[in-house]
């Protein structure tokens, strides 16, 4: 009997998925892979779009790239050990690519694995699913965006790869009908060049205020504020950024109070406050409730949905979902291990119980608030992954992520401009570009791969 699979997004997780699939493809069941993407290419949010808001289909955006985008962490802890950025470039590249490479080095991985956009029904939205729990059957509704036609069929496994970073999540601030400047959320942000020699707010205390940030001072805002809610930003910024803690209202004459009573004026504010976790497909019993945090709930080993009730009969199995350190490696691990249960080829899986997968979360969940450092907490997430699949690759990157930070803790502005060691060839540290971060206007492939 032939085992069907939805695959819901043609992301890095998607897409990794049906590489998955690809090389398992002469083990364990015949599976038949259906993949709904809704953008009109596979790529997920490493795909730069002008648009904001909705697409040209009136959906709302996936994309959240930005011009100039360089990746923010060492390549080296994303590689994979089957195909290195030496075998896709043939070359030493410098740790920290912008956004076009990262998407190029994705496409290589995919031809390399033979997969394609011709993989992926693209300009699909996926409507609404339903589980049938006498057939253990997923019937799923799907819009063809580009053609205006419904579409039904029915699955046995569902895999929700899309993501949970394209809901914007923007926090109430008292008075704010009072500021009469630019708002916007980081997820519509695309251009440093829009806030030349303006006075910045930024409202978040992460990855985005940080790097948004130091873009906008790049190309020539007079000023960056960066406020946080909890805690400042640990890292080293420049002296001419400021932070401070979180806003307490706008007053009346449109200037923003901070809870520490000072008083300023801004000419844009940009939202660096997270996202939410939504999946507006599916039904309630099986829709993952969480924010972004390292260990989400009802997830076994981080991938199959369980719950006291057991919906969706562990049929439903969710990747890229946690909060991310590891990001390419681990969703290679999660695509595998969700391509191999479904083929039936994890006897040691199968044969663990509903009770005991609940215990198992439980413990993950307890580990992860025990061990206060998420970076290893999640490596050895990824450990655990791979002992389930048998695999041998050495996916630790922790001495790449502590060199990282204590580069971080020195400088925002130079941290890019260093290289690190990959663990799969013999090579030695990546070159450092001939162009360091801070003096770099040019984000393409080629500007890029020719900059060492």
């Amino acid at each position: 009997m032939v085992v069907k699979v939805c695959v819901v997004g043609a992301g890095p997780c998607g897409m990794l998925t049906l590489c998955a699939y690809k090389k398992l493809k002469s083990a364990g069941a015949d599976v038949q892979v259906t993949c709904y993407e809704k953008q009109d290419v596979p790529g997920g949010l490493w795909n730069l779009t002008w648009r904001t808001g909705t697409d040209k289909y009136g959906e709302p955006l996936h994309n959240s790239q930005y011009r100039d985008l360089f990746s923010n962490g060492p390549k080296e802890c994303l590689e994979f050990p089957d195909y290195t950025f030496m075998d896709h470039f043939k070359k030493q590249i410098p740790s920290y690519p912008p956004r076009e490479v990262l998407l190029d080095y994705l496409q290589g991985y995919w031809k390399h694995c033979d997969v394609s956009a011709d993989d992926v029904l693209l300009s699909h939205c996926v409507r609404n699913v339903e589980f049938d729990n006498d057939t253990n059957k997923f019937h799923v509704t799907t819009e063809d965006l580009a053609n205006n036609k419904t579409i039904k069929d029915s699955f046995d496994y569902l895999i929700v790869a899309t993501g949970h970073f394209s809901f914007p999540y923007l926090p109430p601030v008292k008075g704010f009908e009072n500021f009469m400047g630019r708002s916007l959320h980081a997820h519509d942000f695309r251009n440093s060049l829009e806030f030349v020699d303006q006075d910045v707010l930024f409202v978040g205390g992460s990855y985005s205020a940080e790097d948004i940030s130091l873009q906008c001072l790049k190309y020539g805002a007079k000023s960056a504020t960066v406020c946080y809610r909890s805690k400042p930003i640990p890292y080293k910024f420049p002296e001419c950024v400021k932070q401070r803690p979180q806003i307490d209202y706008v007053d009346s004459d449109g200037e923003v109070v901070f809870s520490d009573g000072h008083k300023q004026k801004f000419d844009s504010i940009v939202f660096c406050t997270g996202y939410l976790v939504k999946f507006p497909f599916l039904p309630s019993d099986i829709t993952l409730r969480c924010g972004n945090i390292v260990c989400p709930p009802n997830l076994y080993q981080g991938i199959q949905f369980v719950n006291e009730q057991n919906s969706g009969n562990g049929r439903v199995l969710y990747l890229g979902m946690c909060d991310q350190w590891y990001t390419f490696t681990m969703f290679k691990m999660q695509a595998w291990w969700a391509a191999a249960l479904t083929k039936g080829l994890l006897d040691d899986v199968n044969n663990v119980g509903l009770q005991k997968k609940l215990e198992s979360v439980k413990m993950w969940e307890e580990k992860a608030d025990s061990m206060n450092n998420d970076c290893l907490f999640q490596r050895d997430y990824i450990m655990a992954l791979c002992k389930d699949l048998k695999c041998n690759d050495n996916l630790d990157t922790d001495k790449q992520f502590r060199e990282w930070m204590k580069l971080k803790y020195t400088d925002l502005v130079t941290y890019r401009d260093y290289g690190h060691e990959s663990n799969f060839d013999e090579l030695g540290v990546a070159p450092n570009p001939n162009v360091a971060w801070w003096k770099n206007f040019d984000d393409s492939l080629k500007a890029f791969v020719d900059n060492v």
